[in-house]
């Protein structure tokens, strides 16, 4: 289709006509005589026959192999754009206008800068005139069909890949570090200098309990990320770790010989790098902290209960402040987030000194750790359900093997006979019901499956309480040998939450996993003690 050039004999200058080529893969680009050259020879016939009117072939060639029309992003196509921009360009020629654009807003808006530059459009095989409305109306049509078979292609990709991914195929991305990919197999190799560097990983992370301290490690160790080199040639990767590294790594489910489609786990053709109770440690600890017994992003470890400090008067969290004093020296302090509003119900509970608020929970936490009946307590709070939860599910796996072995023994006796079996009809009925058992079998290996998960959380869970109470016994060497951010994560792994109302002086700790909250007697503490005291900046 045209927008109606045409020249007459007094015409000044002929019609320059670009034609622009394109192709989804470079599959076959490198051939004498490729699709982009057929697209530009049909053109080029296309203007031979319009010669009459002053058509002439621009010999610059505006070809893209290898580049998909869902975006606009192609530098042929920006070439073209350019020189229209520039007045070089009359009359754009394609072979079919999906060549152009298979999105019908990007097509919309390039029709729109053809026409603010005067330039017409043409589709050697499909005939349409611009410049009516009807013309306008099937072009549309056209090209949301177009838009349309695109979305399709790629739905059908989408189902085809995930299918791949359901049966633990390795569709050849990136591999991770540990693995190569073997594309002709289509599988994942484990490399074992690799596999040896992750599981140093995860077992650095259960040691020092931080993602970022791993990568300082991996740092001194002058380790780098895995580096990959590209069909093209070109390396990608490489480097030093950053928290986010170790993160993916110690997340990646690839590591169990897992494949991850759609937050479900598939068996996957790789071997596992990683054993089930170390992987299920690291994940029980990451989601420890990302509950709130951890470090979150945006914590200062200066301020020992920042999160964990909530006003006992209006009962909002308190927040760090600090202030300066004349000779440069930095005030730490809490204040209540409630005083800061602008009207009149805003709480009036006094900013409080940092030092002294940390100091005296610290003092009362060290207190609870010394006390072995308080420690007995927590462990017993802990381990609660733990016995009543491993009966449960030990029972529930005994039943289920009982049901898995009936029917596996039923199955073999039946592969037996159909082996002596001379009637048809009585073959046909003995594998009916061998693939009905089968069928039954499938829930019940998936039961099993999951009860052995939970029983191994279970057991995850176990240490960790184990852990916890180490921690408690030494809690004075561990606080001493501890660093401002070690601290400050060993708070949060025993406190869940901290009230304080200066104006009455009380000061209540509740801890995880023990209940009601515990409050220091007078007697326990001096009175200037029990109570941290509003001190202005000076």
């Amino acid at each position: 289709m045209s927008r109606n050039l045409q020249p007459t004999a007094s015409s000044l200058r002929p019609i320059r006509c670009a034609i622009y080529t394109r192709k989804s893969t470079s599959e076959g680009l490198e051939s004498d005589f490729n699709t982009l050259d057929a697209q530009r020879e049909a053109a080029e016939f296309y203007i031979r026959a319009m010669r009459g009117e002053g058509w002439e072939a621009m010999p610059e060639r505006y070809d893209d192999g290898g580049f998909t029309g869902a975006n606009i992003e192609r530098p042929a196509l920006q070439r073209l754009l350019a020189d229209i921009e520039a007045g070089k360009i009359d009359l754009v020629i394609v072979y079919k206008v999906d060549r152009l654009s298979r999105s019908l807003l990007d097509f919309a808006q390039l029709l729109a800068r053809f026409e603010t530059q005067n330039v017409g459009f043409v589709s050697t095989t499909q005939q349409f005139n611009t410049r009516d409305a009807m013309g306008r109306l099937t072009l549309n049509i056209v090209v949301s069909f177009a838009q349309f078979e695109r979305e399709m292609i790629a739905d059908r990709t989408r189902d085809k890949m995930g299918a791949a991914r359901k049966r633990g195929k390795w569709l050849g991305s990136r591999p991770p570090l540990g693995y190569e990919g073997d594309r002709e197999r289509m599988r994942l190799v484990v490399v074992p200098d690799e596999a040896e560097q992750v599981r140093t990983i995860f077992q650095l992370y259960l040691r020092l309990g931080s993602a970022a301290e791993v990568a300082n490690r991996l740092s001194e160790l002058r380790w780098e990320k895995k580096k990959s080199r590209t069909r093209t040639g070109r390396t990608i990767g490489g480097g030093p770790w950053t928290e986010k590294d170790v993160h993916v790594v110690l997340r990646n489910p690839l590591y169990l010989g897992k494949v991850d489609f759609k937050g479900t786990r598939y068996e996957g053709e790789h071997d596992a790098i990683v054993d089930v109770t170390l992987f299920e440690r690291v994940q029980a600890t990451l989601d420890a902290k990302a509950c709130g017994r951890g470090p979150r992003r945006g914590r200062n470890p200066e301020y020992l209960l920042q999160s964990l400090l909530h006003c006992g008067v209006c009962g909002h969290p308190m927040t760090t402040t600090s202030g300066t004093g004349r000779k440069g020296e930095v005030y730490r302090y809490y204040a209540c987030r409630n005083r800061a509003r602008q009207s009149e119900d805003r709480c009036q509970h006094p900013r409080l000194s940092a030092p002294e608020v940390e100091e005296l929970v610290v003092s009362r936490v060290r207190r609870v750790c010394a006390d072995p009946a308080m420690r007995d307590q927590i462990a017993e709070r802990m381990r609660v359900a733990e016995p009543d939860m491993a009966a449960r599910i030990q029972e529930q796996r005994a039943e289920a093997e009982a049901q898995r072995l009936a029917l596996r023994a039923e199955a073999d006796k039946l592969m037996r006979s159909l082996g002596h079996e001379s009637s048809s009809r009585a073959s046909h009925l003995l594998a009916e019901r061998i693939g009905a058992i089968e069928a039954e079998l499938e829930p019940i290996h998936t039961l099993i499956g999951l009860l052995d998960g939970q029983m191994q959380a279970l057991q995850v869970a176990s240490e960790q309480v184990t852990q916890t109470m180490r921690i408690l016994e030494v809690f004075d060497e561990a606080w001493a040998a501890f660093n401002v951010a070690e601290r400050q994560e060993l708070v949060l792994i025993l406190v869940e939450r901290v009230v304080v109302n200066e104006p009455a002086g009380k000061l209540d700790i509740l801890f995880h996993d023990l209940g009601g909250p515990f409050t220091a007697s007078p007697e326990d503490e001096q009175a200037d003690d029990d109570a941290p005291a509003d001190e202005a900046a000076p």
